[in-house]
């Protein structure tokens, strides 16, 4: 596993969830429309833009967390049991912090 290719490919997707987020708070941030009809669609505009920024934040610290690991030495090791995760989970969700053992066991406890 080259954890250099696995960082630049997370550098890369974490600026782009970066200008992501930023664009979502500048949409935000617009203001409403005096039309009463179409506040009410801008609010639900801005419910749908808060869940995705939302979704867009933790996915950023995901990201952040996996090239701090990388630095640490900890990347690839499974958070809850120590042991190896494996390459194939590590090279479809590089941000992994569990092997495939210990996530099938969370879902299954619920």
């Amino acid at each position: 596993m080259n954890q250099d290719a696995i960082a630049a490919t997370l550098r890369t997707r974490l600026a782009d969830l970066e200008r992501r987020l930023a664009r979502i708070r500048e949409d935000a941030a617009q203001a409403h429309s005096s039309d009463s009809a179409e506040q009410a669609q801008e609010r639900e505009n801005d419910e749908v833009l808060d869940a995705i920024g939302n979704e867009t934040a933790v996915a950023i610290a995901s990201i952040r967390g996996a090239l701090q690991r990388i630095e640490d030495g900890s990347y690839g090791i499974c958070a809850d049991c120590g042991e190896a995760i494996g390459e194939a989970r590590l090279s479809t969700l590089p941000e992994t912090t569990t092997c495939v053992q210990c996530k099938a066991a969370k879902e299954r406890a619920g």
